[in-house]
């Protein structure tokens, strides 16, 4: 379902060059860096997000000041010495940016569609993880195809990556039926599952649309051994439906306009967005995994950097 607007204006479709220049948006942002205070990713959220690993370096003897839980006690009494080890922390580590672009993204009722926001969230993630030092990869989906690029710390990477999530984007058409749920959302966790390892970084943008028990097991066991952010995209008709004048609705090539001022005809449509918005909500925060939130109505650098600095408080 998609809704379609008089006053189109906001953004429908990303172009490449939009993406490259967000690069310019990133300074200073980090996913994983130190946070303002309160920040959703920092204080009680810290232990979630390991950031880089540590390789080890060597053994050496302990010096005063060395921090006593490196202390290798086998080494120890076998030299008759304090003995600590030392490590170096790893040069980067794979981030994967998973875009998701189903027909369910493909709607908007203020600023811009949710799969152009999705878009841009998409580069600016790539952006500060290449700014980070770290290799970015990327998945894009739609509701038939899932394509991946190999994380590479490079800005060629991410223009690839870039062009790829302009080329899913460019793909969407409002003559295209919704398609019905096949699983998709949950297939790309598996397969992010199977590419994943350890120590990676997977930032997963979506409405999040068909997310069920399955969802919430997957998410789990990817958070296990790696760190996973959650970027829900919404939009505000989701939160609040217009209390007066008629709303167009398409469905392919049928349209219906709905008198959304009159009670019988708001009251069920409400229920339906408000009650799928906030089933999805809760399940993403059942998953333990840190959600941040992004509205249509906004710019999506400008939402990174609030959402990056909010309190850590919990959302009702």
């Amino acid at each position: 379902m998609h809704v379609a607007r008089q006053d189109a204006e906001g953004l429908v479709y990303v172009s490449l060059a939009q993406l490259m220049a967000l690069e310019f948006s990133t300074r200073a942002l980090s996913f994983v860096g130190r946070q303002p205070r309160g920040s959703l990713l920092s204080g009680s959220h810290a232990s979630r997000l390991r950031g880089r690993g540590l390789d080890f370096d060597e053994l050496r003897r302990y010096q005063p000041g060395d921090d006593l839980r490196h202390l290798d006690w086998r080494a120890s009494l076998r030299t008759g010495n304090p003995v600590v080890r030392t490590f170096t922390e790893e040069r980067d580590r794979p981030v994967w940016v998973v875009v998701d672009q189903r027909m369910s993204m493909f709607f908007g009722s203020t600023r811009s569609f949710k799969s152009a926001l999705a878009a841009e969230l998409g580069a600016l993630a790539a952006w500060m993880a290449l700014r980070a030092g770290d290799r970015v990869g990327a998945m894009m989906f739609n509701d038939q195809h899932i394509d991946s690029i190999t994380p590479l710390r490079s800005r060629t990477r991410v223009q690839a990556l870039c062009s790829r999530i302009v080329h899913y984007n460019h793909q969407l058409d409002a003559l295209q039926p919704d398609a019905e749920d096949s699983g998709q959302l949950d297939t790309v966790l598996q397969r992010c599952l199977a590419v994943a390892g350890h120590d990676h970084l997977i930032c997963l943008i979506s409405d999040f649309a068909g997310a069920g028990p399955r969802t919430l097991q997957l998410l789990r066991q990817l958070a296990t051994h790696n760190d996973v952010i959650a970027l829900q995209v919404y939009d505000p008709l989701a939160l609040n439906l217009p209390t007066n004048g008629r709303l167009q609705v398409t469905q392919g090539q049928l349209q219906v306009e709905l008198a959304v001022g009159h009670q019988p005809v708001r009251q069920p449509l409400s229920d339906f967005f408000t009650g799928r918005f906030k089933d999805v909500a809760t399940l993403l925060r059942r998953s333990q995994v840190p959600l941040m939130m992004f509205s249509t109505a906004e710019e999506a650098a400008t939402q990174l950097r609030t959402e990056l600095g909010k309190l850590g408080r919990p959302r009702r």
